[in-house]
């Protein structure tokens, strides 16, 4: 210990002594560090970290699929059910203590609490099983938590709030248990707080504001409600029951499945065939929930294993940096290693002490680098939910956090600090004291050089790889989206879910549209059931005189209602026919507007669309809707697939449909309510917003505004993720770019300082400075064109590991290949010229006095 003190404080003496050398390193190992561990935070929260509660080593999820089936039919693997399999699993799986359903993916409430708010304010929320927080283990901050008598059908209605909601929108107040909250219009009594670290059993940006039991969904949608439906819109998570297994689970619940969707889901008995045929393919995995449902995990970790391997490159780099520098400071140390060896010092002894040195120099870097690592996963979060209010991600290095960093920081010590004392105390002091240091040949210098071409390689794979996606970015967001971007304005609302009779919702609409259209600045307005990126509901199209369609071929397609002027307030382009208008009211014949990818499905080449009739779901609903119109194909869903454009049609809001069969009259009912409208804009948006409040509350009280935003900036959020790892990588492209200029000015300085005597020979001799100047450009640009030619043919490689995050861009792109060439050659160029201005400035006579 004693040996240890000194080798520390001998190591921070020098430190202090080349306060140059100490600060370069410092800081190039908090970049490699810091950012590797900012990733490695993110990593650690979106797919590791636990949910809090009581022992999440025993809870597991029903289902790890993740699309979304709210109309029921079979999803293969499967991730939601429906409310009424749900109880059925309860029944049948003894192995587990509680089993918890919660509606996926959430949904919007107006709320106002009780008569203190005039304007209701939007609360995201989710509906949850009256076990669903004890299933997790989770005890309320103040009050109580949701339980099983509250979720029963003729229950009181009760909700809880977020600790976050109740602190930043109503102050803490302590009296707001047991207040009464108006949810669309229906009075719920708030009886508990969650947790601070509470945020739902899903980690994602905005997460639930207010849980409300699952039953209460039936008060709050009324004839539209879900619950009892074969409609599949909710996800479970299960307490297994000690020593139980889950190993027979998935074969037990996938047998209990099919026999369900057969006999007692409720689907139409044409369905059936179907159904049967698609049966071997149905499957429900049980899998671990520990950390919640893994939807952010599904949806980021290609992202965060891409920027990781960016990182850990660049700390590569960082460390060759390192390891070069330590090199240099090893080499210029020579002669008094030498004298230490001559005078009995023991080479292990001297090793010992340079490798402490290297450890608290990447020590004191990965302290630094924590820093870097705090506000890097700030930056990144920041860029990756731009529109998001809140992500309940939090920057502050964790335990788990900090031993990453420490543990980095040693290894990084350990193995690039190693070598150098390797190659500083095997020298010859005799050769070494006598001034032997003038050979070209030495292992320091082949050191020295191998790092340099490691550099340039891995700076060619992120410079490639940041351009690449860059590429794709731009792709992606220059696109043609079938709709216009510009001057247009999108309004995401939550409308009143109140069993309004046709003529009433009719009028309410006309009034809302009118008032829109008249707002300043506004040359038009439309209302839609959904705008353009918001979720569509997909269904079984039927044509006239056809029969029930093959259910392994692709035979749904979405929908959407919308009112007069919608495509012309949009900029959708109508192809053939005729839009939706006035003339289409609830008397007149029911039509729809089909899409290019529509009548490509669903009618063969040649064959004429304009007049057919078709309908949704059942054979005897097959000549419901008559189509007046083709309009082109646009995108409405992901705006970032590679995929074909999935077929839509559009039909009038003020057209019902009347079915005989219950479930399709009470889908029909649900989707004439509007989520959203479209504003044809000139000039500013300023000032819009408080306008459009004020029109929504004159209009109908519960009519909650939840966002206004240019179409443009809508879609352009459909990037976020693609943006923030294109920029992050080009940052930490750019940062290893400057770190193998530095090392290879490093080494360029290095090599002239060591020849120095030589070059005063050739000068001597008859060199002139061109000759000299030449002489160092050609010893860097070889080991530059020797880290191009493993460069190129490792990125073209490292590209098709990331092609399924690319848009329209193949690996093989001359462009990006092209610029990283250029931009590596030239930063070696700016790197190694001061050294060649210098070498070529050497006085020969003093060069040759000084040796």
């Amino acid at each position: 210990m004693q040996t240890l003190r000194q080798d520390i404080a001998y190591a921070i003496r020098q430190m202090r002594l080349s306060p140059v050398f100490t600060l370069t390193a410092m800081l190039t190992l908090a970049l490699g560090i810091g950012a590797t561990t900012a990733i490695f935070s993110l990593i650690h929260t979106v797919m590791l970290k636990s949910l809090p509660g009581v022992d999440p080593a025993r809870l597991y999820r029903i289902g790890d699929g993740q699309d979304c089936c709210v109309e029921g039919s079979p999803q293969d693997n499967w991730g939601m059910f429906s409310y009424r399999f749900y109880l059925s699993m309860q029944q049948n799986t003894p192995e587990f203590e509680e089993l918890a359903a919660f509606q996926a993916g959430g949904t919007g409430f107006s709320a106002r609490r009780g008569e203190t708010d005039h304007i209701a304010k939007p609360l995201g929320g989710e509906y949850v099983s009256g076990n669903y927080f004890s299933t997790f283990g989770i005890s309320a901050f103040t009050g109580r938590t949701l339980i099983p008598s509250d979720d029963q059908p003729n229950s009181a209605p009760v909700a809880m709030l977020s600790y976050r909601t109740w602190q930043q929108e109503y102050g803490s107040d302590p009296h707001i248990i047991g207040s009464t909250f108006i949810l669309n219009g229906h009075p719920f009594t708030i009886v508990g707080i969650t947790p601070p670290g509470f945020f739902g059993e899903t980690l994602r940006s905005d997460p639930p504001a207010i849980w409300i039991p699952l039953n209460q969904e039936t008060v709050m949608a009324g004839s539209n409600s879900m619950l009892h439906r074969f409609n599949a819109w909710v996800r479970v998570i299960g307490r297994l029951k000690p020593g139980a297994s889950p190993a027979a689970l998935p074969d037990k619940l996938t047998n209990l499945l099919r026999g369900w969707l057969v006999n007692e889901s409720g689907f139409p008995a044409e369905w059936m065939d179907g159904i049967k045929s698609q049966l071997p393919k149905q499957t429900i995995k049980v899998v671990p929930a520990g950390a919640g449902v893994g939807v952010m995990k599904a949806n980021y970790s290609a992202s965060l294993n891409i920027l990781l391997a960016v990182c850990s490159l660049v700390l590569l780099i960082a460390c060759a940096n390192i390891a070069n520098l330590l090199l240099a400071r090893g080499a210029s140390r020579r002669t008094q290693t030498s004298v230490r060896l001559a005078l009995g010092g023991s080479r292990q002894r001297l090793i010992r002490q340079s490798l402490t040195e290297s450890l608290v120099l990447s020590i004191m870097g990965g302290l630094l680098g924590l820093a870097v690592a705090f506000l890097g996963v700030k930056i990144i979060v920041a860029l990756a939910f731009r529109g998001a209010h809140y992500v309940p991600i939090d920057a502050t290095p964790s335990l788990p956090v900090l031993g990453f960093a420490f543990l980095l920081s040693l290894l990084t010590g350990a193995l690039f600090g190693t070598a150098p004392a390797w190659l500083a105390t095997h020298v010859n002091p005799a050769e070494a004291l006598r001034g032997a240091n003038r050979s070209t040949k030495d292992s320091s210098s082949l050191s020295q050089k191998s790092l340099v071409i490691l550099q340039a390689t891995l700076s060619v794979v992120l410079l490639t790889g940041a351009g690449l996606l860059t590429r794709s970015l731009e792709k992606l967001q220059h696109q043609d989206f079938g709709y216009e971007t510009d001057h247009r304005v999108t309004i995401s609302l939550s409308a009143p879910y109140n069993s309004y009779p046709q003529p009433k919702l009719d009028a309410m609409y006309r009034d809302l549209q009118d008032r829109l259209s008249h707002l300043p600045g506004v040359e038009s307005a439309a209302l839609a059931q959904y705008t353009p990126l918001q979720d569509n509901w997909g269904e079984i199209v039927i044509r006239q005189g056809h029969g029930m369609p093959n259910m392994n071929d692709p035979v749904g397609t979405s929908w959407d209602h919308v009112n007069p002027g919608y495509f012309e307030t949009l900029g959708q382009k109508i192809l053939r026919g005729r839009s939706i208008t006035v003339d289409d009211t609830a008397s007149t014949q029911k039509v729809a507007v089909v899409s290019e990818a529509f009548v490509k499905r669903f009618f063969k080449p040649g064959e004429e669309p304009l007049g057919t009739l078709f309908g949704l779901d059942l054979p005897k609903y097959n000549a419901v809707y008559q189509i007046v119109g083709v309009v082109r194909d646009a995108k409405y869903q992901d705006p970032a697939s590679n995929g074909p454009v999935r077929p839509i049609f559009f039909a009038p809001l003020t057209q019902r449909v009347q079915y005989d069969h219950p479930l399709m009259q009470a889908m029909d009912d649900s989707t004439h309510f509007i989520e959203g409208a479209i504003l044809k804009v000139h000039g500013s948006m300023e000032g819009l917003e408080p306008q459009i409040r004020r029109i929504l509350a004159d209009v109908d009280p519960n009519f909650t505004l939840l966002s206004v935003q240019s179409l443009e900036a809508q879609v352009d959020s459909n990037f976020d993720q693609q943006r923030a790892v294109a920029q992050m990588t080009g940052l930490l492209g750019i940062l290893a770019l400057v770190l193998a200029a530095v090392g290879l000015y490093g080494v360029a300085a290095y090599t002239v300082e060591r020849r120095t005597s030589e070059i005063g020979v050739r000068m001597a001799l008859g060199a002139n400075r061109l000759n000299i100047v030449r002489l160092i450009l050609r010893g860097v640009f070889l080991q530059i064109l020797i880290g191009l030619a493993i460069g190129i043919p490792a990125s073209i490689g490292c590209a098709k590991l990331i092609s399924a995050q690319l848009y329209q861009v193949k690996g093989w792109d001359p462009i990006v290949l092209g610029g990283s060439i250029l931009a590596l050659s030239l930063c070696a160029f700016l790197a190694s010229i001061i050294p060649a201005q210098r070498a070529a400035s050497i006085n020969p006579v003093k060069a040759l006095r000084a040796e």
